[in-house]
């Protein structure tokens, strides 16, 4: 298992587009991947579990995947927060 934290910087926070970028990114690797905020943890690879979170402006989440690619998987999402979700 392998996991980082990151802050979302984005002023509407992870709404519907951004959510949607983020969840194509996680379905490029195999591992499991979740998003873990506050005591919520969901599946990263699900639109309604992402938006059920709510998260916004400077929230900070925890990704963590387990799997072949776990570390690729978070490096990779961690670089698309902090890219404000530009691909």
């Amino acid at each position: 298992m392998y996991s980082s934290e990151v802050v979302i910087k984005r002023d509407e926070g992870l709404h519907a587009r951004p959510a949607t970028f983020f969840i194509q990114k996680a379905n490029q690797f195999e591992s499991s991947i979740w998003i873990e905020t506050d005591s919520r943890k969901v599946n990263a690879k699900s639109l309604l579990g992402v938006l059920s979170l709510g998260i916004m402006k400077d929230a900070t989440i925890n990704i963590i995947a387990n799997g072949t690619d776990e570390q690729d998987a978070v490096n990779a999402l961690v670089a698309l927060v902090n890219s404000n979700f530009v691909e």
